[in-house]
């Protein structure tokens, strides 16, 4: 994996928490400008997805094993918009705040990508 790239996304992703969290503070529900940094967000996980892929091709090993760290690389990739869908169901400060959430795991699971490669 690439470990800038890890950091990257962990990083946009705690901004965004932090973004979306402030915004539930001050009761107001997700709007379009959270939506961009959700997609800047999601891109950079799926820059990572991609990345992770094309390594596993290339004959590279996670260290944890294949299927667990592909597991992982799909989940990273689907915490943010999955947040982003029930953030539209829910129009109030908690649909904020589920955002918030979503991005709190991604950047945790982050992390654990980075332990299961090897890191």
């Amino acid at each position: 994996m690439l470990d800038a790239l890890t950091v990257a996304v962990a990083m946009t992703a705690l901004a965004l928490a932090a973004w979306c969290g402030f915004a539930a503070y001050r009761d107001q529900p997700t709007k379009d400008w959270h939506f961009i940094g959700m997609a800047v967000v999601s891109v950079l996980a799926l820059a990572q997805l991609v990345v992770g892929i094309a390594q596993l091709t290339r004959g590279e090993k996670a260290h944890e094993g294949t299927a667990i760290f592909i597991a992982y690389l799909i989940g990273s990739f689907a915490a943010v918009p999955a947040a982003g869908f029930l953030s539209l169901a829910e129009r109030t400060r908690w649909g904020s705040a589920t955002v918030a959430a979503g991005a709190v795991v991604l950047a945790v699971l982050e992390v654990r990508l980075y332990d299961i490669w090897g890191g």
